[in-house]
């Protein structure tokens, strides 16, 4: 498991861009039949990448369960949230089989003992992205298919910021303890994402940015508002965002991305706005 430690602003506007990417970003998250891992501090929050294809894919596989968390198994003082972002799969967790197609998410509740990961076909193999918070209490494990997911339209194509929220392990759809995840999808001609920038110093959160056609990339926009960095990241990648930084991005092209939430309180709109025209 790879693990991260905070990082100050003050300390962060020294950094180089060798020392950002080093810090913030996670450039590989699917290995075929293996669980990666990357722990942060930002919120103990814990971002992983399963790709099953020959065999189950453990939720915990590789990973040492004590030395990293004090616990018996992964699950039994976290939540977790999950999409499948590849070929057909499943996941099995303890007794109950959850077949997910492309863009399906999957929350999982504190508690479960057992979660494995496998591939419908190995040709196209599933790739299941997962966010993991600490929780404190239970709730439901519960599929949520993309077309299921809270819809919330925003912005415009004369600002190229057109796209669609899909809220799936969001207050309006199911309850959980501070999890709170996902997909904000644009539309061809649109390349803004999450403007105007904000923070919200309850919250941190982390981006995964796929459907990155090839040879395009997004500029990732961290840091404080009156002194912005950016990070360049490719398919497929995701990047960890602390409470004190914005979280924006252009890309080339359109493409999509998985955002996942964990902090004081799960209120969409609780945000510290920032005026464009006051970034720097």
């Amino acid at each position: 498991m790879d693990i991260r430690y905070s990082c100050n602003q003050r300390d962060f506007k020294r950094y180089t861009t060798e020392e950002t990417r080093k810090e913030f970003l996670i450039e590989k998250l699917f290995e075929a039949d293996e669980t990666t891992a990357v722990y942060s501090h930002v919120d103990r929050m814990v971002t992983l990448g399963v790709m099953p294809v020959t065999k189950a894919v453990s939720i915990d596989q590789g990973i040492d369960i004590w030395k990293n968390f004090g616990t018996e198994y992964f699950l039994e003082r976290r939540e977790c949230g999950l999409f499948n972002v590849g070929g057909a799969g499943r996941v099995l967790v303890d007794d109950d089989v959850y077949e997910l197609g492309y863009k399906d998410c999957l929350y999982i509740t504190r508690g479960a003992r057992k979660v494995l990961f496998e591939s419908c076909d190995a040709a196209a193999p599933a790739k299941f992205y997962i966010v993991s918070a600490p929780a404190h209490c239970s709730y439901e494990t519960r599929l949520i298919r993309i077309a299921d997911a809270a819809k919330k339209p925003l912005g415009a194509l004369e600002t190229s910021n057109k796209r669609v929220i899909n809220q799936f392990i969001h207050p309006s759809v199911l309850k959980t303890c501070q999890l709170s995840m996902g997909m904000t999808v644009l539309e061809p001609g649109s390349v803004w994402n999450t403007m105007p920038a904000h923070t919200h110093e309850r919250r941190m959160e982390v981006y995964f940015y796929f459907e990155v056609p090839k040879d395009n990339v997004v500029f990732h926009m961290m840091g404080e508002g009156d002194e912005t960095r950016h990070i360049v990241m490719k398919n497929e990648m995701a990047v960890i965002s602390p409470s004190w930084s914005i979280h924006a991005g252009a890309g080339t092209s359109n493409y999509t991305f998985i955002w996942a939430m964990g902090g004081e309180n799960q209120a969409f709109d609780d945000m510290d706005t920032i005026p464009t025209e006051e970034l720097k």
